[in-house]
């Protein structure tokens, strides 16, 4: 196996153990009452998880599969918040039923052996 070859495989794993801990997330939050409005929601601008809502409560979700639990707390850069947000604001514009809720920018930590942690209002637009 060449290096091209090499690094083209290490990217796909890293896509199919990203796309597995998003399927894996959607079921955690919808046995915990939520329900999915979109799976993978992508923008020119940036991109989404997962937007769920639950009762008054509209949240766009990263979701974050490392080795350990500091990894995945960290992976998240100020970059991405801010491509999130924009690709919310656009979610948002194409469904105006929704704007009255309350938003909520919230990640999920995937680790090897245990459930996902959810961690609510991880960050503002206003940070």
């Amino acid at each position: 196996m060449n290096d091209a070859s090499g690094r083209l495989a290490k990217k796909l794993r890293a896509v199919r153990r990203g796309r597995l801990a998003e399927l894996f997330c959607l079921w955690h939050l919808r046995l915990r009452g939520w329900r999915i409005l979109a799976r993978d929601y992508r923008v020119p601008s940036g991109e989404i998880d997962l937007i769920a809502r639950r009762g008054r409560i509209l949240v766009a979700i990263e979701v974050k599969a490392r080795p350990t639990a500091a990894a995945a707390s960290e992976a998240i850069s100020s970059h991405q918040r801010r491509r999130i947000a924009r690709a919310t604001e656009h979610f948002l514009a194409r469904h105006p039923h929704l704007a009255g809720l309350t938003l909520r920018f919230d990640v999920m930590l995937v680790v090897p052996g245990r459930w996902p942690r959810h961690l609510a209002n991880a960050w503002r637009t206003d940070d």
